[in-house]
């Protein structure tokens, strides 16, 4: 088994996600874009401990393109990540030690810029012109 590159186990994992996920499905602006694309949250709370097992502890098990999802997702706008990030955040200081927190959260804001690169490409005309409207 692969060194994990993050000191959280399996189980920290699993109880971030549920944590964030309630924040999330109460937010004012987050919670009605999420609530759209989710109908089955155990089943989407698992996909997402999937993706962070296999970003942080070198875990098989998760398959897909977040990137896609979120452009396909047609609703997914650039200014969303800020506070989506700002949960994410609040949730690890929370929930985890210090250290691994901070580490984390490194992590997930790398991973949120490449999504709101994903994106910001569909918000643009070509040659990279902003899409106003």
């Amino acid at each position: 088994m692969p060194e994990p590159r993050i000191e959280v186990t399996s189980e920290d994992i699993a109880r971030v996600v549920a944590r964030f996920y309630e924040r999330v499905r109460a937010h004012p602006g987050l919670g009605p874009v999420f609530a759209r694309h989710v109908s089955d949250w155990p089943g989407h709370e698992a996909r997402i401990v999937a993706f962070w097992e296999s970003a942080i502890l070198g875990l098989p098990g998760y398959r897909g393109s977040p990137v896609t999802v979120h452009r396909e997702a047609r609703d997914v706008r650039p200014g969303m990540f800020a506070p989506w990030l700002a949960l994410f955040d609040m949730t690890l200081r929370e929930e985890l030690p210090e250290e691994a927190a901070r580490a984390w959260s490194a992590l997930a804001h790398r991973i949120g810029r490449t999504l709101r690169a994903g994106v910001t490409e569909r918000e643009t005309l070509p040659g990279g012109v902003p899409k106003l409207i």
